[in-house]
C-alpha cells in the first residue's frame, strides 16, 4: 500500500469516527429515559429533570393570540355551566391578565402539557399550518418552561372529534366504528389502513416540524400520541372488517410475547389466559374464552398497534420519548364500554407492550380515590410513572401528588387545567411545587434508594407509618393535641441529607426517629425551618419547644407545607 492511499486511508477512518461521535453526542444531547435496575429518569439538557407540569385547558392553545397574550380561556358562567359549580372562586382564573406562559411560571410550572389538534395543523389535506405550534414553542421557550404537545389526532377522550373537516365528511374512505344498536358513531376505525395513513403524516410532518424549529432549543421534551382512546359503549368493534379479525387467529407476535411472559404477566390477563389452558394459537374466544374482557384485549391490540405505528413514523423524524394515557375503570363503570375499550390500563399492558414496543410507557390520567392503587398498578412491572393528569382543586391530590415524587419516583406530576388557576391567590399544587422545585436536586439524586428517600401518606384510619432510612427508624404520626387527631391527613417526603441529618418537606405530622443500634435512644438536635423570600430559599428560625413537639420531633406544620432540617444523635 503506497504512502498516499495510507494517509487517505488515515483521514476516512478519522472522518468516520468523527461523525459516528457526532451522531452519538446529537442522540445523547435529546430527552430520552434512562433506566436502571431501581429507577428510570428522564435526562434532559444532560441531567435528570423532574417534571412540576400542568396540563392546559383542551381549547387553551386553540388560539395564537391565547398563547401568546393571554386571555381567560373560560369565562366564569360558562365554567359553572360545565362543571356544575365554581368551588373556591378565588382559585379560578378570572382575573389574572398575563400570558399563559407568565402564568406557569408564577405557579412554579416547569412543565406544559397542551393540545396540538389534527385539525389546526392541517385543516386542508396535504397542507399544514404550524402557526400555533409556533406559538406555543416560542411562548415556553422566552419562559424557559419545557413543552410537552398532547397530539390530539385520531381520538381524543374515545371520539374522533379533533380531526379534520375533510376527514370527518368523508366517511367511506375513513371509516368509523360501529358498535350494538346505534351503528357506526364518531370514532375513526382502528382497522382502516386510510385513517391509519393520514394520522401518521401529520404526526410526521408536526415532529419534522418540531426538529426543524426547536431541536437546537429543546424546549419540546416529550410527546403524547393520542388521547384517552377506547370505544364508549360497547366492547368491541362490530364493523365487517373488525367482525372478520376478531374470528381470525391472536396474531403471532402477541402469542410470543405472551408465551415468553408466561408468569410475569398482569393477573388479569394470566387469568383470561389460563382460563383456556393457556392455548398458544386459535381465535380471541379460542386462547381467552368469550367474554366482554376478551373484546378488551382484542381492542386493547388494535389501538396499541395503530398507536405504534403512528408514534414510530413521528420517532424517524425526531426520536422524543412519546407515552399514551388512560381513562381509568373505576368501580361506578366496571365493564368494558362503560370505559372507554381498548386503552392501556393495567389489565391490558402487556398487550400494549407486545404490540407497541416503540411507545416508552404508559401512563394514568387519576381522578378517583384509589390514587396510591393505580400508581402501584403502573409501577408494578417496573415501568416509570409520569401522571399527566390529576385533580388540581382538591387538596388530597396535591398531597397524593407530592407522595408520588416521594414514593414512586415518578418523572412528574401534572394537574389537568391548570391554567384556570390565579397565581395571585393561594394555590397549594403551586406551593408545592415551589417546595419541591428547592428539593429536586437531593429528589433526584436519592430517586430509587430507599436508604435515602422516603414518602409518607397517612390519615385517621392509617394516623402513623415507620420505615428503615439507614441507620434508623423513621415514624411519622398524625398531628395529635391533647389526645385528639386535629387533621384529617398528612403528608410529605424525608430525605436523609447527612450521616445524623434529614431534611423534611410535608405537613399536618410529627416526624419521630429511633436508632438501630441496641440499647440506644435518639435525641433532637438543631431543627431549622426554610422559608422562600423573593423566590429564594433560606434559613428561617430555629426550632424549639413547642414547635418541636418537646424536642421529641419534628413537627410539621398544620396549614400548608413546611420545610425543616433536624441533626439527631444517640445516647443512652
Amino acid at each position: 500500500m503506497n504512502l498516499h492511499l495510507s494517509r487517505l486511508l488515515l483521514k476516512l477512518v478519522i472522518f468516520f469516527s468523527i461523525f459516528i461521535y457526532n451522531l452519538s453526542a446529537v442522540a445523547q444531547s435529546l430527552p430520552h429515559l434512562k433506566r436502571t435496575n431501581n429507577k428510570t429518569q428522564f435526562i434532559v439538557d444532560g441531567k435528570p429533570f423532574l417534571m412540576l407540569a400542568g396540563e392546559l385547558s383542551n381549547s387553551a392553545s386553540g388560539s395564537v393570540m391565547h398563547m401568546l397574550n393571554g386571555e381567560n380561556p373560560i369565562p366564569r358562567k360558562q365554567y359553572k355551566m360545565l362543571n356544575g359549580s365554581l368551588g373556591n372562586d378565588s382559585s379560578l382564573n378570572m382575573d389574572y391578565k398575563g400570558s399563559v406562559w407568565q402564568q406557569m411560571v408564577d405557579l412554579n410550572v416547569n412543565t406544559v402539557l397542551a393540545a396540538i389538534s389534527w385539525e389546526m395543523i392541517e385543516p386542508e389535506e396535504g397542507k399544514f399550518d404550524f402557526s400555533m405550534v409556533d406559538a406555543m414553542i416560542k411562548g415556553a421557550r422566552e419562559k424557559n418552561i419545557k413543552l410537552i404537545p398532547l397530539w390530539f389526532g385520531s381520538w381524543k377522550n374515545g371520539m374522533s372529534s379533533y380531526a379534520p373537516l375533510w376527514v370527518k365528511q368523508n366517511y367511506k374512505r375513513f371509516p368509523r366504528t360501529k358498535i350494538q344498536d346505534e351503528g357506526s358513531i364518531e370514532v375513526l376505525s382502528t382497522f382502516s389502513e386510510n385513517n391509519l395513513k393520514a394520522d401518521a403524516k401529520a404526526f410526521t410532518a408536526l415532529m419534522k416540524h418540531i426538529k426543524e424549529v426547536d431541536s437546537a432549543y429543546r424546549t419540546v421534551i416529550m410527546v403524547q400520541v393520542e388521547n384517552e382512546v377506547g370505544i364508549l359503549g360497547d366492547s368491541r368493534d362490530r364493523s365487517e372488517i373488525a367482525e372478520i379479525a376478531f374470528n381470525s387467529n391472536v396474531p403471532e407476535q402477541l402469542m410470543r410475547y405472551l408465551d415468553k411472559n408466561k408468569g410475569k404477566l398482569m393477573p388479569q390477563l394470566d387469568a383470561l389466559w389460563s382460563s383456556n389452558g393457556y392455548k398458544k394459537n386459535g381465535t380471541w374466544s379460542d386462547v381467552f374464552g368469550s367474554s366482554a374482557w376478551t373484546d378488551l384485549l382484542f381492542m386493547s391490540w388494535q389501538y396499541a398497534t395503530y398507536m405504534n405505528h403512528v408514534t414510530q413514523k413521528g420517532k424517524t423524524e425526531y426520536n422524543l420519548p412519546m407515552f399514551v394515557n388512560a381513562w381509568l375503570e373505576y368501580s361506578s363503570n366496571p365493564n368494558p364500554g362503560e370505559f372507554p375499550t381498548g386503552g392501556p390500563l393495567p389489565r391490558v399492558m402487556d398487550i400494549w407492550k407486545a404490540a407497541a414496543p416503540d411507545i416508552d410507557f404508559m401512563s394514568p390520567d387519576i381522578y378517583g380515590t384509589n390514587f396510591t392503587e393505580w400508581c402501584d398498578l403502573y409501577t408494578s412491572q417496573g415501568d416509570p410513572l409520569f401522571i399527566p393528569e390529576t385533580w388540581w382543586n382538591k387538596p388530597k391530590y396535591v398531597n397524593y401528588m407530592l407522595y408520588a415524587i416521594g414514593h414512586y419516583n415518578t418523572l412528574g406530576v401534572a394537574p389537568f387545567g391548570i391554567d384556570r388557576l390565579n397565581p395571585e391567590e393561594y394555590q397549594p399544587v403551586s406551593e408545592m411545587y415551589k417546595a419541591v422545585k428547592f428539593l429536586a436536586p437531593k429528589i433526584l439524586e436519592y430517586q430509587g434508594d430507599k436508604n435515602k428517600m422516603r414518602a409518607f401518606l397517612i390519615d385517621r384510619d392509617k394516623p402513623s407509618t415507620e420505615f428503615e432510612m439507614d441507620n434508623y427508624y423513621v415514624k411519622a404520626t398524625l398531628y395529635k393535641r391533647r389526645g385528639e387527631y386535629k387533621v384529617d391527613n398528612a403528608h410529605g417526603i424525608i430525605l436523609k441529607t447527612g450521616t445524623n441529618e434529614f431534611t423534611i418537606l410535608g405537613g399536618n405530622a410529627v416526624i419521630s426517629f429511633r436508632p438501630k443500634t441496641p440499647d440506644f435512644k435518639t435525641g433532637i438536635g438543631p431543627v431549622d425551618e426554610y422559608i422562600c423570600l423573593d423566590d429564594k430559599w433560606q434559613k428561617g428560625r430555629r426550632l424549639g419547644g413547642d414547635e418541636t413537639n418537646r424536642g421529641q420531633g419534628v413537627f410539621l406544620p398544620v396549614e400548608g407545607l413546611g420545610i425543616q432540617k433536624v441533626s439527631v444523635y444517640n445516647y443512652k
